[in-house]
């Protein structure tokens, strides 16, 4: 088996996980881990932009990232995200999570100053090179770190062995044919963008990374396996329904994420708000989150209506959304992805 071959599916991005005074919370981190354990996703991506990463100390990364490992027990693949906005701090945060054991670290470009291809090369080598017995994948999202990942920079980073892969969140999904190009054997695309999740498969992306993935995961399961089978129409309608509801979890005055936190709070998962200057979630906004949270249940209906079928739920208006997530662990649990 190459040693690229376990970073395959579906990785959701993990959220920051806070108590009631908006602290580093490791229960509710833990929890979190194991509810996403029994929705049978690939592995976890923590630490990234939907981890609210550029908000929090080292340490508190650090905590969290412990949290994550202690509950996933050695039973997911974990990508841990390390960059900071100076080498020192991210090269500490590099060589923690190696002694934790996570199977990968993965890192944006720095932000703020405009720095010349040959200094983000050298900033991504010294993280690497602290944490030498672990995969290194590059983190390019061009829209937030106003840095777009070149095909010469990418060639040049090769020359490093831990290097393995790109994680790609820029829109364009020709990027992820050029990546895959300039890569060579033994390395991975993942898909970043959410949205285009089934184009970025057919471009040739083996996985996806995704900030929504996590407000349902088993939409994104069975978008993956029906592409893996040959579904096209299938994978293509689950898109559609996956876009339409990210539209809605953009359309509230906060934070996507926190409209995201309070979907998983109303189905009895809650890990907190997000953190400042990040925008909460207030009463305007509720309306709408009920909205996503019916297009959510509504999605797992359609894409599990047989599953129902067969078993003679009938969910009532009230009990739907708990209903639904416990009766799709049930469907997924037969499934055997890959």
């Amino acid at each position: 088996m190459s040693r690229t071959e376990k970073y395959r599916g579906i990785f959701p991005a993990f959220y920051a996980c806070y108590d009631e005074n908006g602290e580093i919370s490791g229960e509710r981190a833990k929890q979190f881990t194991r509810y996403l354990m029994e929705k049978k996703v690939q592995g976890l991506y923590v630490g990234g932009s939907s981890g609210e990463c550029i908000y929090q100390s080292v340490e508190e990364r650090k905590r969290l990232l412990e949290s994550v490992m202690e509950a996933a027990e050695g039973k997911l693949v974990v990508i841990a995200h390390v960059a900071c906005n100076n080498t020192k701090d991210s090269a500490e945060l590099a060589a923690h999570a190696q002694e934790l054991g996570v199977d990968a670290i993965a890192s944006i470009p720095p932000i703020y100053f405009h720095l010349p291809e040959y200094a983000i090369a050298e900033y991504w080598n010294t993280i690497s090179a602290a944490a030498p017995d672990t995969d290194f994948i590059i983190y390019n999202i061009p829209q937030l770190a106003g840095v777009s990942l070149t095909v010469p920079l990418l060639q040049k980073m090769r020359e490093n062995k831990r290097v393995i892969g790109v994680k790609n969140s820029s829109m364009p999904v020709q990027d992820i044919q050029q990546f895959l190009a300039a890569g060579g054997d033994d390395w991975v695309v993942f898909n970043g963008p959410d949205e285009q999740f089934v184009s970025g498969r057919a471009m040739g992306a083996a996985a996806g990374i995704g900030g929504t993935y996590a407000a349902m995961p088993e939409l994104y399961l069975a978008m993956d396996k029906a592409f893996v089978e040959g579904r096209m129409e299938d994978a293509r309608t689950l898109q559609y329904q996956a876009n339409e509801i990210i539209s809605a979890l953009c359309s509230c005055r906060a934070n996507m994420y926190a409209v995201i936190k309070e979907v998983l709070r109303m189905d009895g998962m809650d890990i907190g708000g997000v953190r400042a200057p990040l925008v909460n979630v207030t009463e305007e906004d509720l309306p709408k989150i009920q909205k996503c949270r019916a297009m959510i249940q509504e999605a797992l209906a359609k894409s599990c209506n047989y599953f129902y079928s067969e078993v003679g739920y009938r969910l009532s208006q009230d009990a739907a959304g708990s209903t639904l997530r416990t009766s799709s662990k049930v469907l997924f649990d037969s499934f055997s992805f890959k």
